[in-house]
């Protein structure tokens, strides 16, 4: 005590101040380390596509160094090259629009008393020992004890998610489910009313807030759901390439071997040198195989996809910083959601007014309201905001809502004295020269249990306004009521004297709630109409967690008891009962950063795909551990900092929006690989079958790339722009470890695939029986029929996975006919004006119509197979 009186009265000493300051260091919180350049661009070669198509692009270049032929490498490693430099340019953009909302500011002044004076001092340069003085308003500088508390009321939403929370001194006032201790103040909160002073024990990284910041920068090692699949499909192009060409290597090198010694004996160099071209022979047909089955346009197509989807979501407000979790969102199956703020407005409303039958009522009730508070209203572009209390704000903003102007109100009435709020007295009372009475009166605001004590009023009135009460804090919302006393006449009076406050008359009461977000229940019965489980993780109390999952349409009138647990409880739980329990809970309240974080990890550990939501900084941890972490824009800078998508505009519907864009552009993807893939399975059939009778290759280098380069990067747009359809919020999540390729996609592979490719044989067998053999005209004949093939696949592809019309929205979708005419055209030139460098010789009008006529059959019988199925599902 003796301490704590020396420091009330003269702080720190300056030697003190320097002393503590070398021992502890200053008051910052270390930076989240910032990704480099090059190790932001270098991530992007972790893909494991990109991987596989490094391998072949190695594999390319010793063919190529045998041919002095670098071409089909250099297609190659261009591909690597635009994939990994398209996804390093949209993250690193989406990453200088975050850094620009998340600035913060360091150069805050914080009041301390030091050599018995207070001074103005940095907030960085507070100290461990130091006494701060809070004023309404101010941020808490760091963490510390209090040693005065007046009336002294903090916002902790930004750690506990509890806008509004009573600091004391006296241990007997100490609420004991309070998520930190009564007489504990932390960094990052803010002063609402009335004023103290702490002494501080914990500055920088040891506060609450930095202790937090620190598991938003740990590894949290989650692999996307995509990033699993695109694995198992990298791993299954590399085990089919690899076992095809290692088969044709040693099977036709065997064979011709076999023959080769059944003649000739190996006894004579140019013996060996038929054997080494045997060998060299197979080798190449081998590595050809091989890099014509990796298909060199997905990582594209798939970055493409990944980046259009990236901006078109910053028009809906869902700014995307990691790429991979535009995606992602459409694989969630749990999303863990703060309270306020995410699912409520984090505004104090009043939702419920209930007035007291009396003359001038109305005209008591508004001066009582304007009066008695500390709270104001600024007005800025027709924006209303408040500064203060928060109830007291909500009690402003009900009188602006009904045209009653406080400000004129208050420069019409004399205030004489007036008690500030306490929250040991549990009211605030104004003393005036009523406009409406014409006469002194006092006015009383405050709790209802201790105002109506002192009211004048039958033991029945007070039954039923009490059972009133209870069914409006059933609702979550807190009560204020209003009364008042005339004191006419001339002799002074002291606000303090609690003799004064008897026999008062009552007004009326209030209900004041944070509420719900207009568009919340629509979004979360959209989410749980799609499979996804909706579980609310909140700091505040449990009666108050279970009213708004009730009104959000989560809380069901059957649902158990079991549904609904404390962070406490929750923490007492062993791994294995919290496991179990995880998945069947709804509601977890008074939970801290800890809890949220370990029900995420448990969550993953059950395989469920995790999302989080949050905006203050104890959502962090949780944000940094989920797949995808959803901050608020208005969060905090921690918040902000530890998600993959920031919600410009705080909205849940946002998240909503998000999933059915990240399953709609997963459904894209799904196309472009059937698309891309039959084409690879096309071209490694031709190969395969050319190495076997050693016929010349009917596509040359140069038109291969041309397919499964830049046609494909024109189609992975094409595709990647179908907007996002409502349809896919039907279906249930998909399981991470799904394989990528269903089985109907993988039919739709091998069917069209072998039909193209019976097609083509059958053309390349009619040519070459023609008189005049397969001539250039014949083979660019055939090169832009397997082209048209492609583009009319295309058309159908855009509607694979349902049984729609090609035509559904076809003509809506600007994009897609932009780069269908692109493919198109870049044919047209290939063929007329390509020459010698795609061995092309231009074709007459009649070839260029029937090669469109023949090809567009594709479309035309995709169009019958779809309306006779939907002809059987009517």
């Amino acid at each position: 005590m003796e301490r704590a009186d020396t420091l009330l009265k003269n702080g720190l000493t300056s030697k003190e101040v320097e002393e503590s300051r070398s021992k502890y260091g200053l008051n910052q919180l270390t930076p989240v380390k910032k990704v480099s350049l090059w190790q932001l661009y270098l991530d992007k070669f972790k893909d494991p596509i990109i991987q596989i198509l490094l391998v072949a692009a190695c594999f390319s270049l010793i063919i190529s160094y045998i041919h002095s032929d670098y071409i089909e490498t250099f297609g190659i490693f261009m591909a690597i090259i635009l994939a990994t430099t398209i996804g390093f340019y949209f993250e690193y953009d989406a990453n200088k629009k975050f850094d620009l909302l998340n600035a913060v500011s360091d150069d805050v002044t914080v009041k301390v008393l030091r050599d018995g004076k207070v001074q103005l001092v940095g907030r960085k340069e507070i100290v461990i020992g130091d006494v701060v003085v809070l004023e309404q308003g101010e941020e808490v500088p760091a963490d510390g004890t209090l040693l005065e508390a007046v009336s002294l009321q903090i916002n902790e939403s930004s750690l506990t998610g509890e806008p509004v929370i009573d600091k004391f001194t006296d241990k007997a006032l100490f609420d004991e489910e309070a998520t930190y201790p009564s007489n504990r103040v932390l960094r990052g909160t803010m002063v609402l009313d009335g004023h103290g002073i702490f002494v501080v024990d914990k500055i920088g990284d040891d506060t609450e807030i930095g202790r937090v910041a620190k598991l938003t920068n740990v590894d949290s090692e989650v692999t996307t759901p995509l990033k699993q699949q695109l694995t198992k499909l990298a791993k299954f192009i590399g085990k089919i390439g690899f076992t095809i060409a290692g088969l044709v290597f040693v099977v036709f090198t065997a064979r011709d071997l076999y023959f080769f010694f059944q003649v000739e004996a190996l006894d004579s160099w140019p013996q060996f040198l038929k054997v080494a071209e045997i060998v060299l022979k197979y080798f190449m047909v081998s590595v050809t195989l091989l890099v014509v089955a990796v298909p060199e346009g997905l990582p594209m197509s798939v970055t493409l996809s990944l980046a259009l989807n990236m901006k078109r979501m910053l028009r809906t407000n869902n700014l995307v910083r990691k790429m991979h979790a535009s995606e992602t969102m459409g694989a969630i199956t749990t999303i863990c959601t703060d309270k306020t703020g995410t699912l409520t407005q984090n505004k104090m409303t009043v939702a419920s007014v209930h007035k007291c039958s009396l003359p001038s009522g109305d005209g008591l009730l508004s001066e009582n309201m304007a009066l008695n508070s500390t709270a104001y209203l600024s007005e800025e572009n027709g924006k209303v905001e408040g500064i203060g209390n928060p109830t007291e704000i909500a009690l402003l903003n009900w009188l602006y809502k009904e045209n009653i102007d406080y400000k004129e109100l208050r420069e019409s009435v004399e205030i004489i004295d007036q008690l500030p709020f306490s929250t040991e007295r549990k009211f605030m009372a104004t003393f005036v020269k009523s406009r409406v009475l014409n006469k002194k009166v006092l006015y009383i605001k405050g709790a209802p249990e201790v105002v109506l004590r002192h009211c004048a009023i039958d033991y029945a009135e007070k039954a039923q306004i009490e059972q009133t009460l209870v069914s409006l804090q059933s609702k979550a919302m807190r009560t204020l009521a209003f009364a008042y006393i005339v004191l006419d006449g001339d002799v002074a009076i002291d606000l303090k004297d609690i003799s004064l406050y008897k026999e008062l008359e009552l007004i009326g009461y209030v209900g004041i709630t944070d509420p719900i977000r207009e568009e919340v229940p629509a979004a979360v019965a959209s989410c749980l109409s799609a499979g996804i489980n909706i579980k609310i993780v909140t700091g505040d109390t449990l009666v108050t967690a279970r009213e708004i999952a009730r009104q959000i349409g989560l809380w069901k009138e059957d649902t158990p008891m079991e549904a609904s647990i404390t962070g406490p409880e929750f923490e007492q739980l062993t791994d294995d009962e919290a496991r179990e329990r995880a998945p069947k809970l709804l509601i977890m309240s008074r939970a801290r950063p800890t809890d949220k974080q370990r029900l995420v990890k448990l969550l993953q550990d059950k395989k469920e795909v995790v999302a989080v939501t949050g905006d203050g900084t104890n959502d962090a941890p949780a944000l940094n551990f989920a797949q995808v972490g959803l901050s608020m824009g208005s969060g905090t800078a921690v918040a902000k900092e530890a998600s993959d998508i920031t919600l410009l505009d705080d909205s849940f519907n946002s998240i909503s929006t998000a999933v059915m864009w990240g399953r709609s552009l997963y459904q894209n993807i799904q196309r472009f690989i059937v698309f891309q893939l039959t084409i690879n399975l096309l071209a490694l059939l031709l190969v395969l079958l050319g190495g076997i009778t050693g016929a010349e290759l009917p596509l040359t280098i140069t038109q291969m790339l041309w397919v499964n380069l830049i046609m494909d990067t024109f189609a992975a747009l094409a595709l990647a722009s179908i907007p996002p359809s409502i349809d896919v919020m039907k279906d249930k999540p998909r399981k991470s470890t799904d394989f990528i390729i269903t089985r109907t996609m993988g039919r739709t592979i091998l069917s069209i695939g072998m039909i193209f490719l019976a097609i083509l044989l059958g053309m390349l067998y009619y040519f070459k029986g023609l008189p005049e053999g397969l001539t250039t005209y014949h083979l660019t004949y055939f090169f832009t029929f397997f082209v048209f093939l492609q583009f009319w696949n295309l058309f159908n592809m855009r509607v694979f996975g349902t049984n729609h019309s090609t035509f559904y929205g076809l003509f809506s979708s600007k994009a897609f006919w932009l780069v269908s005419i692109l493919i198109f055209v870049g044919q047209l030139i290939i063929v007329e004006y390509g020459g010698a460098v795609f061995r092309c010789e231009p074709l007459t009008f009649s070839s260029w119509m029937e090669i469109i006529g023949l090809t567009s059959l594709t479309l035309w019988i995709g169009e019958g197979i779809r309306m006779i199925k939907r002809l059987k599902t009517r």
